[in-house]
């Protein structure tokens, strides 16, 4: 299927759009129709037979570290909507940096960008999207035992159209849930239920770029990492995951 197809087969929820474009232009087409003003809710989208990818454009109106909760959220929608359409046995789990991880194995990641990185402002747009390869792009896959495909883990029959879909239908309910007086406790809650690699030993670069290994305690309030070496426990704020604009 090529990405031209995905318009007419596809549909998004209320206050949402979507945008097709090829393969590799999505996050750097995200990245510009947000800085031009399109409005929040715009999905652009990519889906090959080897990978899909999509970005969601958000408008946030509460602080950098605040809004970059997004980043958890669409991953637990993106759980969410895996987890409807592939077999039951399937386990879906999330790393705190963005990895998702299918039956313990590496497939795939969501990325974040900002307008800004400045952790009080309250950002002009914010953009989350994910990449997810279906298909090896050769079939010399033994040198990369901890990496995995989606369709070589028991789920040919899920189809990337419907994927997107759910994707943008799952984020859009955990959105609208985030806003209510009780959202963020009970994202906080599904998202750790999802998280790989609590509890155990993880290097993260802190705010000033310094390599950190130690023991993932968990997230904050805001889904900063605290990890705790021999000096302590260290906050590792979410927003050291923006990633430079494409």
């Amino acid at each position: 299927m090529s990405s031209l197809d995905a318009p007419h087969q596809i549909t998004f929820p209320p206050l949402m759009s979507g945008e097709a474009v090829a393969p590799g232009a999505v996050f750097q087409t995200a990245v510009m129709r947000a800085a031009a003003g399109c409005d929040a809710g715009l999905v652009v989208y990519a889906l090959a037979e080897a990978e899909i990818s999509g970005a969601i454009v958000f408008a946030p109106e509460v602080p950098l570290r605040q809004a970059v909760a997004m980043l958890p959220l669409c991953g637990v929608g993106f759980q969410n909507a895996l987890g409807a359409l592939a077999p039951p046995e399937l386990a879906v789990h999330l790393d705190w940096d963005g990895g998702l991880r299918i039956n313990g194995a590496s497939c795939g990641r969501l990325h974040l960008f900002a307008e800004t990185t400045d952790a009080d402002a309250v950002p002009d747009w914010l953009i989350v999207g994910f990449e997810l390869p279906l298909l090896p792009a050769t079939d010399d896959v033994g040198n990369q035992p901890d990496r995995t495909y989606l369709f070589m883990e028991g789920c040919a029959e899920v189809e990337p159209p419907h994927l997107m879909e759910a994707w943008a239908r799952h984020t859009l309910n955990w959105i609208n849930r985030w806003e209510e007086p009780a959202g963020a406790r009970a994202l906080a809650v599904d998202w750790r239920g999802m998280a790989h690699g609590v509890g155990e030993e993880l290097t993260r670069d802190d705010t000033s770029g310094v390599a950190r290994t130690g023991t993932f305690l968990g997230v904050d309030e805001d889904f900063g990492m605290l990890l705790r070496d021999a000096d302590g426990t260290h906050l590792i704020p979410l927003t050291t995951l923006i990633e430079d604009t494409p």
